[in-house]
């Protein structure tokens, strides 16, 4: 029988809810592109109901106890995590409140055969120490794409038309137009482009396209021709080569060696003055200090998204008091609606590894010592 050790975030602060805002969630018949939605044998929860905080639990502890397995859940990552980590056999955790499996905790977790991803962003995980020990990496791939793309289409007209302090002077009583309109513009027309095309930032493509804007992208992955025809893409080798000539950037790759600090002093300063940057992919990407000092000089007229370092951030981190700024923690891929599928889609993946069958290929991480599926398109490793 195998133990199962799941990391989760609270529960919110006034109690899970009694009721919801809304008494469904709408049908969808797949993903773009043709993937498939999860398909575990059964699920044991409502979708739409809180799953992704420690009371949730995923819904995963029916179908676990039922087949005699331990479902042990926590929301600490630091003591509990380590004293239940030594005989677990499968971790799971989301990117908004990450497990860090460090190359010495995963050396130490003498049983440890399977690290799950409730999401997508698999950087929490060690890759090479993973590969090093056998351990198999998965995510549910696709599951919160969509998700992370709306916030990032909400991110970028907040910060463009001042939504956030227009919306606190209604709290505060006022009514100062002038204020408010004074750092407001229009989406329309700018040039904004996407570091990494991939499911998320090509869903930010697509639905920027209607917007009337120039669209750019740069990724390790050229889009096919009709891709970049459809959508009137203007393709970049690097981000080097982009970032001068857009109004907003967004950041859609994942963390890895080529990406970790890539957004620093040097790269901000070649940006046009004023313009935005966008950032749901990960924290490290963006130099934390070099934001703020864009921000502060002007260099960035503002800076959104939803990904800090570490997380959760700690109540100083200069993120939450930089000026015009749109941060929220990290929320944008665990949506009411998009934790159904990733709770569906661990559970699939824990379906396939408990009974030995091959786990979807897009699911995987690292597998048999090797990134492998979405692994091997996505990451790179230092080993």
């Amino acid at each position: 029988m195998a133990k199962v050790l799941c990391v989760l975030y609270d529960d919110p602060s006034g109690g899970r809810p009694r009721s919801y805002a809304r008494d469904d969630l709408p049908r969808l018949d797949g993903y773009p592109g043709g993937q498939t939605l999860p398909t575990p044998s059964g699920v044991d929860f409502t979708p739409g109901e809180l799953l992704g905080s420690v009371s949730g639990e995923l819904g995963l502890r029916p179908f676990l106890e039922a087949a005699g397995h331990t479902l042990v859940v926590t929301s600490d990552k630091e003591a509990v995590l380590d004293r239940e980590l030594a005989d677990a056999d499968v971790v799971i955790s989301q990117p908004f409140w990450p497990a860090y499996l460090t190359a010495d905790r995963i050396a130490g977790a003498r049983n440890l055969k399977l690290a799950i991803t409730a999401g997508i962003g698999s950087d929490h995980v060690d890759l090479d120490a993973a590969i090093a020990h056998g351990v198999t990496v998965a995510e549910v791939t696709y599951c919160n794409s969509i998700s992370v793309a709306e916030h990032v289409m909400m991110s970028i007209l907040a910060l463009v038309r001042n939504y956030l302090p227009s919306h606190q002077v209604v709290l505060d009583g006022g009514w100062d137009i002038a204020g408010c309109v004074a750092r407001s513009y229009d989406v329309e027309g700018m040039h904004i482009g996407t570091v990494a095309a991939g499911r998320i930032g090509t869903a930010v493509l697509r639905r920027l396209a209607p917007f009337g804007v120039h669209l750019h992208y740069t990724d390790r992955h050229r889009l096919p021709a009709e891709v970049e025809r459809e959508l009137g893409l203007n393709y970049h080798p690097s981000a080097a080569d982009m970032v001068p000539s857009c109004d907003v950037v967004t950041i859609n790759a994942p963390l890895h060696p080529e990406t970790e600090g890539l957004f620093g002093d040097e790269l901000i300063a070649t940006m046009k003055r004023g313009a935005y940057l966008i950032n749901t992919a990960r924290a490290r990407i963006a130099d934390r200090d070099a934001v703020v000092r864009a921000l502060e000089s002007g260099q960035l007229a503002g800076y959104a998204g939803d990904v800090w370092f570490p997380q959760p951030a700690p109540a100083d981190h200069p993120w939450r008091t930089m000026p015009h700024h749109g941060m929220t923690p990290h929320i944008s891929g665990s949506s009411l609606s998009a934790q159904a599928r990733y709770a569906a889609g661990t559970r699939e993946i824990l379906e396939s590894w408990l009974t030995g069958t091959p786990i979807r290929d897009e699911y995987l991480i690292v597998d048999s010592g090797a990134l492998a599926g979405t692994g091997a398109h996505s990451y790179s490793v230092t080993r």
